[in-house]
């Protein structure tokens, strides 16, 4: 049965709002960005995105020499200028509060009510509060135009997770694409599950219905949702791809043991760092060996680390410093470094556009 949000009005209405009054109050540090298109050697469309605000923005344990203090939990009685609703208004399970630092307007988040981890398996509540939030979003028409939310979820030290307390983040897709700057750009997650002809030829262990795309080059996994799925089959794509990504993980160490180990599994933690994605017609699961790659000039000089989350699965990454932005920007091959570092590697067909993108 699909989660009813229950809701005073509607949900793109009471973010927008929320958002509005929260930055107007300081109460949310809004930092716009500058886009730029850059693609894969394959084609494949990336935002980069250039943000020098945040290289400003403190980082918790860097400012203070002192003995490190516990990290504070945002989602534990968050404050009331960015908390938008518990939801379902009926025992409500999870939460729905903006991102305090955002950089794209009307970043909101999804929270556990209870603390649980981040790095625990998700759960069939998690799964189905996440789709009718992004369902209630699409069903939001403005000016005869669908709306459109991305999810997504960081799990693991490698995955760019910045919090304990597990969550997973909303983006609208409106506000990504920043009208003609993005001209060319898909949801790296709708090139995916949008191809016919990207169905993952596996042996005996591999579900049936997966998708990879073949010009992306690092290790993904992806499946088709149906329309109005149940709780029950959203928990079993999110496994079937867990597993998935797992299995590539471990075939991966069993090649390259010295380059990456499985995480400690004690109190329920999972062994892999992975991003999910999902959209109400496609989840998608990328698993994580490194959080960054660091940028080099020509004589091996450090020019900056660039480090992804789960915005990776949308097809965006972003950048804090001036000579990071001019390089990926001007030097093609550089995009396809990063993403061969932070995933798991594996063989790229040889360079084709595809219409599409």
């Amino acid at each position: 049965m699909r989660m009813l949000l229950g809701l005073s009005e509607s949900l793109p209405s009471l973010v927008e709002a929320k958002f509005n009054a929260a930055k107007a109050a300081q109460s949310l540090i809004f930092s716009p960005t500058e886009l730029a298109i850059i693609r894969t050697s394959t084609g494949i469309p990336f935002q980069l995105r250039y943000c020098p605000a945040l290289a400003k923005k403190p980082v918790p344990g860097k400012d203070d020499a002192s003995a490190p203090k516990k990290k504070p939990d945002p989602f534990h009685n968050p404050s009331a200028d960015l908390l938008i609703a518990d939801i379902p208004t009926l025992n409500p399970s999870h939460l729905l509060v903006l991102n305090k630092f955002p950089v794209i307007r009307d970043h909101f988040i999804l929270a556990t009510k209870t603390n649980k981890e981040q790095t625990h398996v998700l759960e069939q509540d998690d799964l189905e509060a996440t789709y009718a939030c992004l369902k209630a979003w699409q069903n939001n028409m403005e000016q005869g135009h669908q709306k459109r939310l991305f999810a997504f979820f960081n799990s693991g030290e490698h995955s760019g997770a910045s919090q304990p307390h597990r969550h997973l983040q909303f983006l609208p897709v409106e506000c990504m694409k920043e009208g003609k700057q993005s001209k060319g750009w898909d949801l790296l997650i709708d090139i995916i599950s949008s191809q016919s002809d990207t169905s993952l030829k596996h042996g005996v262990g591999w579900p049936s219905g997966l998708l990879q795309h073949p010009a992306i080059p690092f290790a993904h996994f992806a499946l088709r949702l149906p329309s109005e799925p149940s709780g029950p089959q959203l928990l079993l794509a999110y496994d079937q791809l867990y597993q998935s990504a797992k299995k590539a993980v471990e075939e991966y160490i069993e090649t390259n043991p010295s380059t990456l180990a499985l995480h400690p599994i004690e109190e329920g933690s999972l062994p892999i760092s992975y991003n999910m994605a999902m959209t109400t017609t496609a989840i998608a699961i990328c698993p994580r060996r490194s959080e960054g790659h660091t940028l080099r000039h020509d004589d091996g000089s450090e020019i900056g680390l660039i480090a992804l989350n789960g915005t990776t699965l949308g097809g965006t990454l972003m950048v804090k410093n001036q000579e990071e932005w001019d390089v990926l920007r001007t030097q093609s091959g550089r995009l396809d470094s990063i993403l061969e570092a932070i995933g798991i590697p594996k063989e790229v067909h040889p360079p084709t556009l595809h219409s599409r993108v």
